[in-house]
């Protein structure tokens, strides 16, 4: 027990990118100073105990900077840091690398019995979920992912009307997703090569579709552009279009239509621009972020330094009007959540009990890797298909067979199918 009677969770951070700042560290630094605190497992003390990443040098510079806003953690660093992270006394790991390495890391955290949270998409194949499905399975712990668009009130909101049956039999709709140059040319630079936009913020928008929707997912196409960010005949784009079309429990069909670049000029008025429409039978769902309601203008300050378009419900820093500052936002309570959920399964009962509040936690479709079989079979699907086109087969058509979870791609004028993924046969 900490002083005070507070409990301990020890948390590791694998990798210490852009996302770090603007969620993993505000949430920290406030539990560090404050603890949680829930009826279900009482006062809690949070802890960052260990982070490990390629060179160690975002990590030195933060422990420096932080100061006395975080606790004294371990600074693993090198080939063998995320080995050196989990064989520590960390209950939970988070893993915010870029998308590719998100498994490697994920599995050795599992393995050695630690409660995994992985930043989007969770992995890029079926093969790999299932990996961990069954890894987190047989350790008896917790294996998620982080959806934090889920957790934007204009998006439970959508999911709310639906829910209650207000909005009434999606027809179809359209995502866009845009981001500024700056994004594929310096801050992601290091891993960009033989990657594209869809398969990094797309993924926001698959787990939107699949989880405020439901039905089955039947199939996944795509188009995109390259020769800007990379050569253009080469592995990487510059920006995507794909489409999902799914089955509902009444025969009837819903296309999806996802727009994503990472190309956008740095000056963009919105910087990122976002919007989304989704059609009913009975109604119309718009969102657009530049349309949210507040707009900014400082000279020589936006729209880089300072965004043109805020958006504060994501991530946002305040004075309180007490006179406190703070920093909060969906994007930092999503991390939240899951340390409650942690927090729940390990202190919120009797041990024996405790299969129990696991299976509960399960349950939670927004963030399990259990509930994200679709979403990673369309982000699979994606990036085959341009793996195709790259090689000079552009057109290809990905089908998933939701009974058996197989996934299987289609070329224009070939009889024979690749199979991506077998299922359960």
């Amino acid at each position: 027990m900490a002083a005070g009677g507070s409990s301990v969770l020890r948390a590791g951070m694998v990798g210490l990118g852009m996302i770090f700042d603007e969620t993993y560290r505000p949430f920290f630094e406030r539990a560090h100073a404050e603890g949680l605190w829930d009826k279900r497992f009482g006062p809690l003390q949070v802890e960052l105990s260990a982070v490990g990443s390629r060179t160690g040098k975002r990590s030195a510079a933060y422990k420096q900077s932080a100061g006395n806003k975080i606790a004294d953690f371990q600074n693993f660093s090198g080939e063998n840091a995320i080995d050196q992270l989990v064989a520590t006394n960390v209950d939970l790991v988070c893993v915010a690398t870029p998308d590719d390495r998100h498994f490697d890391s994920a599995k050795k955290a599992l393995a050695a019995g630690k409660h995994v949270i992985i930043e989007k998409p969770s992995v890029l194949s079926l093969r790999e979920l299932d990996e961990l499905i069954a890894l987190a399975q047989s350790k008896g712990v917790l294996a998620k992912v982080v959806y934090h668009k889920l957790l934007d009130p204009d998006h439970k909101k959508l999911r709310t009307l639906v829910h209650d049956g207000v909005l009434k039999h999606v027809n179809n709709g359209y995502c866009s997703l845009l981001e500024p140059k700056s994004i594929s040319g310096s801050q992601f630079a290091e891993w960009i090569t033989g990657r594209n936009p869809g398969t990094y913020v797309a993924v926001h928008y698959l787990k939107l579709i699949d989880f405020t929707f439901g039905g089955r997912l039947k199939t996944i196409s795509a188009t995109g552009q390259r020769g800007l960010v990379g050569p253009k005949d080469g592995p990487t784009w510059d920006s995507v279009q794909m489409r999902m079309v799914y089955e509902h429990a009444d025969g009837r069909e819903a296309a999806y239509d996802i727009h994503t670049s990472w190309v956008t000029p740095n000056n963009f008025p919105g910087y990122v621009e976002q919007e989304v429409q989704f059609r009913f039978d009975n109604g119309v769902w718009n969102g657009h972020s530049r349309k949210r309601g507040v707009e900014l203008t400082v000279e020589d300050r936006t729209p880089n330094e300072l965004k043109t378009t805020i958006n504060t419900h994501y991530n946002g820093t305040f004075v309180e009007p007490w006179g406190e500052r703070s920093q909060r936002g969906y994007g930092i309570e999503v991390i939240e959540r899951f340390v409650r959920e942690v927090a729940y399964v390990e202190k919120g009962g009797p041990a024996e009990q405790r299969n129990d509040r696991l299976k509960e936690m399960r349950a939670l479709g927004y963030n399990d890797l259990s509930a994200d079989r679709q979403v990673v079979a369309a982000v699979q699907a994606l990036e085959a298909i341009l793996e195709e086109a790259a090689q000079g087969r552009p057109d290809a058509v990905v089908t998933y067979e939701a009974e058996t979870g197989k996934l299987s791609l289609a070329r224009p004028g070939v009889a024979q199918t690749r199979v991506l993924h077998p299922g359960k046969g």
